[in-house]
């Protein structure tokens, strides 16, 4: 397999995963910008998420945990607010994104490529609040993620 280096090439890779393996590797992306996340709920939930063994109810537990605090902290979204309160709506929203049950998700839903986008979300919002840009961007975190998952 080619390497990936760009959103094209990582949006076709993860469209021919499964649903766990797009669970697994959204939850990959999401524990990438973990520590930007303020509650201990949503990093167990990713936690769970990136588990290969694990029942339905521990998934379905951890999506609801993870989808009720991104619900909460959607509020502060979008208001000219605290960007590092907004980053970490993000990493719920990501990992939520993740652990998306199949009876909620849509045909066209493909875990880990949303996962990844809010994961980019909440690097961009810290990237407002700290005016500092770090030397290698989310995307190609992910990419790199994503290679070494796919390898």
């Amino acid at each position: 397999m080619s390497q990936i280096s760009n959103d094209h090439a990582l949006r076709a890779a993860l469209n021919a995963l499964t649903p766990t393996q797009q669970r697994i590797l959204g939850a990959r992306f999401a524990e990438n910008v973990m520590h930007l996340s303020r509650d201990d709920r949503v990093n167990r939930a990713i936690a769970t998420g990136l588990q290969e063994q694990v029942t339905e109810a521990e998934l379905e537990d951890a999506f609801k945990a993870a989808k009720a605090y991104a619900t909460k902290t959607y509020t502060d979204c979008g208001k000219d607010t605290d960007w590092l309160a907004q980053a970490d709506h993000f990493v719920a929203a990501a990992a939520a994104a993740a652990l998306t049950p199949d009876a909620v998700a849509s045909e066209r839903l493909n875990r880990a490529w949303k996962a990844a986008m809010q994961a980019r979300m909440a690097v961009n919002c810290t990237l407002i609040e700290q005016d500092d840009a770090p030397e290698q961007s989310e995307a190609d975190h992910q990419y790199a993620l994503a290679n070494a998952f796919l390898n």
